[in-house]
């Protein structure tokens, strides 16, 4: 039997909560209000009944993706899959790694196939799927850290621009990490591509074997989770300002080398303090200008 998930307009009357177990959703839409209305009825029709469609498969999504073949059969599981083949070649990795922001991006499209809309977002714990329409655009606050308040700076997204989709991944966000990034930003096409790049990159940012490094394996403190044995970070002590530079670089080639296979749009990497823009906006000249920050969303 299907749950029925929580389903409520926000008190500011704008933006729509859905949330059902671990997924929680903030929409919201702009347009005419009877195309809102639409959007947001079908949202909620999407919206019931998925958690159930991804528990029925979950034993396959958590196990290492091959890079070619699936036998999932939801469309938000193949999403999943596909997000995640191209890392799978070489490396271990789930379609887990993709979950948030293939949700975001299945009830973003159940939205648009339903109302014309200006402007659209679904925020999926700071994974989001973007929908502009000509003329519009969308500021993302970038947070140092995902589990902190307060916005360093902020990214503008054009209507014209590739992006449609933005994830942040590290090791204090909702998942464990293998790398010790504090945030990975990953602007990509799609919401999904852009989960399945932040986890990556994030992975990236790392120095094996640092002794300031505590690592325990992941099924210690979750036992199902799909890293398995693998070891993911759980503290980090005091780096010097090289130590953190080489940390950085390494997941930055990370970045540069997906930015050149077309997989991602660009990608901001921030590690105590430090911080590197890979393959877009330059947002270190945001620093002296007022934040854009109507649209906001805490990446």
């Amino acid at each position: 039997m299907t749950r029925l998930p929580q389903i409520a307009l926000l008190s500011d009357g704008r933006r729509l909560h859905l949330q059902d177990g671990p997924i929680d959703l903030i929409v919201e839409a702009r347009g005419e209000p009877s195309e809102v209305r639409a959007a947001y009825e079908a949202a909620a029709r999407r919206f019931t009944g998925l958690l159930d469609e991804l528990c029925a498969e979950l034993p396959e999504l958590r196990a290492a993706a091959e890079p070619k073949r699936t036998s999932l059969k939801g469309v938000v599981a193949r999403r999943m899959h596909a997000a995640v083949a191209p890392y799978a070649v070489d490396d271990f990795i789930t379609p887990m790694a993709a979950v948030a922001g293939s949700v975001a991006e299945e009830v973003l499209g159940a939205m648009l196939g339903a109302a014309s809309l200006d402007q659209a977002y679904v925020n999926n714990g700071g994974d989001i799927a973007l929908h502009l329409d000509k003329g519009e655009h969308f500021s993302v606050g970038l947070m140092d850290r995902p589990d902190r308040d307060g916005v360093m700076r902020a990214m503008r997204v054009e209507a014209n621009d590739l992006v449609r989709g933005i994830a942040t991944s590290g090791r204090h966000g909702r998942s464990f990490s293998l790398g010790i990034a504090d945030a990975v930003t990953v602007l990509a096409g799609t919401a999904s591509q852009a989960d399945a790049a932040a986890t990556f990159i994030a992975n990236a940012v790392d120095l094996p074997g640092h002794p300031a490094i505590i690592r325990k394996p992941a099924s210690e403190l979750q036992p199902d989770s799909d890293l398995g044995a693998r070891l993911v970070t759980r503290d980090v002590g005091e780096l010097s300002r090289a130590e953190i530079a080489t940390a950085l670089e390494f997941g930055a080639e990370c970045a540069r080398k997906l930015f050149d296979r077309g997989l991602i749009e660009g990608a901001v990497l921030q590690l105590c303090g430090d911080m590197l823009v890979i393959g877009t906006k330059d947002i270190e000249r945001q620093r002296s200008r007022p934040l854009e920050l109507e649209n906001a969303v805490h990446a």
